[in-house]
């Protein structure tokens, strides 16, 4: 994954759909955790190792929304309403 791309802030999201993505990397980042702790109890060696390959596919899924968030603007309440 190529995290370094410029991208320009020219696009505007809903505070809405904003929401939806903080609460998706929410989910994301809880699940890593609990994932994590979770590996700790798997004994076999090839089943650990693809548990946490899950957790660190989960943190990057995290990363790349919150990258995009940084970059987006977020429409205001009256630019909606103007629509």
């Amino acid at each position: 994954m190529n995290t370094n791309t410029p991208v320009a802030n020219c696009y505007e999201i809903s505070p809405r759909f904003r929401r939806m993505i903080e609460e998706r990397i929410e989910r994301l980042e809880r699940d890593a955790v609990a994932d994590e702790i979770n590996s700790m109890c798997i004994e076999h060696e090839d089943h650990m190792r693809r548990h946490l390959r899950l957790v660190a596919v989960q943190r990057a899924e995290a990363l790349r929304m919150r990258l995009f968030l940084d970059k987006a603007g977020t429409r205001s309440t009256s630019q909606l309403l103007e629509q």
